[in-house]
Order: structure tokens, then C-alpha cells, then sequence
């Protein structure tokens, strides 16, 4: 998993770096408005982003970031005011007021992740029941949504056929083959432009081809 730290206090930003790292998380610190626009396309997990920058205002850096990345935001900020803190929680996935608790932001940043799958080029948002693809809303109906999520659970892997066709008879309550099967993969494939996304192994299933960015 890969954080971004925007924090102008080289102190906050190094302690937090860390004790994330010791947590087994990647980080990269910067600590202006300049130099987070200048890395934001390195494909981060999350944001812990600060309100206060020298040179711009983290609340209009978050709208740039949930516009063009759709990375999850986290505030870490002194502003306390009840306005602050409501502006901050429309725009971002939380807002934590210095001084914080380490313990504490670890176990906001876990759960925001736990709801959202991410690989190279894709993005689940399992609360809003959204996909994205290369920050591109794809619209699947709910049981596109579904199968799509469990071959992304077992991303290049094979998922068999057998478990998808039982996966569509729960949602549907109706019995269903492989035709049907295989008209679901392939509006799927339709939705995100892409006909190699998902292979079929044949006789076998099915495999989601999404290879994890090392950058």
C-alpha cells in the first residue's frame, strides 16, 4: 500500500512516515501544494493531506485530487472549527484534528482501505458500489458489479465457472448457464473497453488479467 504524506511540518511528516512504515505501509512525503500535484500520478493507495499549505489550501487540493485520482483523503489538521471540520468531511473520507493519536489514524486508514480494492488501473469503492477505471466511473448494474468483484478478489487467478453461475443464481434466485454466463462477461468486457481484462480458461472459468503497478 502506498501513502502519500502532504504536511509542511518536516517533524509531523517524518514521525508519521515512520510509524506507517514501521506498519509496513510505503510513503512519500512532500510538503506543498506545488510538489503533491507534481507526484499525484504515482498511483496512491491513500492521502493524508494537511489544510494548511504554504503555498495553497488543502481543501482545494483535495477537489483536485478527488476529481482527477479519486485517491481516499485523509485530513490531519489543527483547523478545529466547526466549519473546517464539516467542509473537510464533504470533501474528503475523514478529518482527524492535531494533536492525533498514531494508533488512532492507523485504524481510520485501515478501515478506509478495507473499502476500496485498488490494483493498476482499477478502483472498487465497495460502500458507494463503484468501479473505476483509470478514474473513469464504469457504470455495472449490481450484479455485473458483483461478478466483477469476485474476480477481482482473486485477481489472475481462475475463478471457475461453477462458482460465478452460483454467484448469479443467489443474486437472481433464478437457474442459470453458461450462455448466460458468458453475456454477463461480455458486457462487462463491453464496459470497460477492454476484451483481454477477462480471460476464460477453457473448460475452467475465468480470470481477472490485472497486473499490480511497482512503481
Amino acid at each position: 500500500m502506498k501513502i502519500l504524506i502532504v504536511e509542511d511540518s518536516s517533524i509531523i511528516a517524518k514521525g508519521l512516515k515512520h510509524y506507517l512504515e514501521s506498519e509496513h505501509y510505503n510513503t512519500d512525503i512532500v510538503n506543498t501544494y506545488q510538489e503533491a500535484l507534481n507526484v499525484l500520478d504515482k498511483n496512491y493507495d491513500l492521502v493524508i493531506l494537511d489544510v494548511t499549505l504554504p503555498d495553497g489550501n488543502g481543501f482545494d487540493l483535495c477537489k483536485y485530487i478527488k476529481s482527477e485520482y479519486n485517491y481516499p483523503v485523509v485530513f490531519l489538521t489543527a483547523k478545529d472549527t466547526e466549519d473546517d471540520i464539516v467542509t473537510g468531511l464533504e470533501l474528503a473520507d475523514d478529518y482527524i484534528v492535531k494533536p492525533f493519536l498514531n494508533r488512532e489514524l492507523l485504524m481510520r486508514i485501515k478501515k478506509i482501505l478495507k473499502n476500496n480494492i485498488k490494483s493498476n488501473h482499477i478502483k472498487i469503492d465497495l460502500e458507494k458500489y463503484e468501479v473505476y477505471k483509470d478514474e473513469k466511473l464504469i457504470n455495472l448494474t449490481t450484479l455485473e458489479f458483483k461478478i466483477f468483484l469476485l474476480l477481482m478478489n482473486n485477481k489472475n487467478k481462475v475463478v471457475p465457472k461453477e462458482v460465478l453461475l452460483d454467484k448469479i443464481e443467489e443474486e437472481t434466485g433464478n437457474m442459470v448457464y453458461d450462455n448466460t454466463l458468458r453475456v454477463y462477461i461480455k458486457r462487462i468486457r463491453e464496459k470497460f473497453d477492454d476484451e483481454k481484462l477477462i480471460k476464460v480458461v477453457k473448460g475452467i472459468g475465468y480470470t481477472l488479467d490485472e497486473k499490480e503497478d511497482n512503481n
